[in-house]
């Protein structure tokens, strides 16, 4: 797979998210199944994973310790503070809680270091300076090589990166959810700052992954999103069905056509796909090789954009909780 830059690291153009294989889309899968999925996304070719620290409360970043330090030198490894406290979920963006979390990241992911380590929402509590400021004194000790930030706006962006700089900025983005194209994506190439895509498939829908409301479990935390309730999900399986027609003429999968427009769009892009199906992880990986002619990448953004689809984002709680653009 073809590599792309977060300031000194090189990471594979397609990262891979590794959430799913602990909480978020309702049961996570066996323990073998995830371990099939995480060895087999360095096999075929994925050298950068995302985790949290608050993905299964910890759950997560133990399972990549356990089934892929002996594999460390392979990958280029993200983290997240900032969510929780204590071992629960906490909105926290005070330094010494920072710091505290980072320290069970590293026991946790069986490393000496996290590569890239993002605020994974900004605590509008504390100054995005402080929380940046404690960061950048794990980057002074050695516990982190990278500073990032999750879902804020260009101009928290600019405050953190005048106070130390940001390499990457994390948020959604695929077809379905272009908030970073109203400002934050300008600021990043401004700052030469590298732009991390999560939920790149439209949390699964363009992926054709989701066709009846009936089949989400409990606790897939689709249930309550906008998008995901009544007339606004029959309006976007219409959506969907021209968007599969796209993927048809252009000669692959839905989600490769997502992951292709984003690495299209621009070379600070870089898109982080989760699965828990080892086919569908590979599927995302050959997303690198497909190449969009002009035609595509106009017809993709005509058919799906911020006026054809229903629903907003999130809803008003977690919309609270987040700093970017609407």
């Amino acid at each position: 797979m073809d590599s792309r830059r977060i300031a000194a690291l090189e990471v594979s153009a397609i990262g891979f998210g590794c959430m799913s294989l602990s909480h978020a889309y309702g049961s996570p899968p066996p323990r073998e199944q995830a371990e099939r999925v995480l060895k087999g996304a360095l096999d075929a070719g994925y050298t950068f994973l995302d985790t949290a620290a608050v993905y299964g409360m910890g759950r997560n970043e133990t399972l990549i310790g356990e089934v892929l330090s002996d594999r460390r030198g392979d990958y280029v490894l993200a983290s997240k503070c900032g969510l929780t406290r204590d071992g629960a979920r906490e909105l926290n963006g005070r330094p010494e809680v920072l710091k505290a979390t980072c320290e069970e990241s590293l026991r946790r992911l069986r490393t000496e270091v996290i590569d890239l380590y993002y605020l994974h929402r900004w605590d509008k509590r504390v100054p995005i300076e402080e929380s940046v400021g404690a960061l950048g004194e794990l980057v002074a000790d050695g516990k982190i090589r990278e500073i990032g930030l999750s879902e804020v706006s260009a101009t928290t962006l600019r405050r953190a990166h005048a106070a130390h700089p940001i390499a990457a900025v994390q948020s959604e983005y695929s077809p379905w959810t272009r908030n970073p194209e109203i400002a934050v994506l300008d600021a990043c190439r401004e700052l030469g700052v590298a732009f991390v895509a999560f939920s790149p498939v439209g949390r699964g829908f363009l992926a054709g992954g989701l066709r009846d409301l009936a089949d989400l479990q409990p606790g897939d935390f689709r249930v309550g999103m906008p998008r995901f309730e009544g007339e606004a999900f029959a309006a976007n399986l219409r959506l969907l069905a021209r968007f599969e027609a796209l993927a048809r003429e252009a000669g692959c999968t839905p989600a490769q056509l997502c992951l292709a427009w984003l690495l299209g769009k621009d070379e600070i892009i870089i898109p982080i796909p989760g699965t828990t199906d080892p086919d569908h992880m590979r599927e995302n990986a050959s997303a690198a090789a497909v190449c969009l002619s002009d035609e595509t990448m106009a017809a993709i953004e005509a058919t799906v954009n911020a006026d054809t689809v229903t629903g907003h984002r999130y809803g008003p709680a977690m919309q609270a909780t987040i700093d970017t653009e609407a």
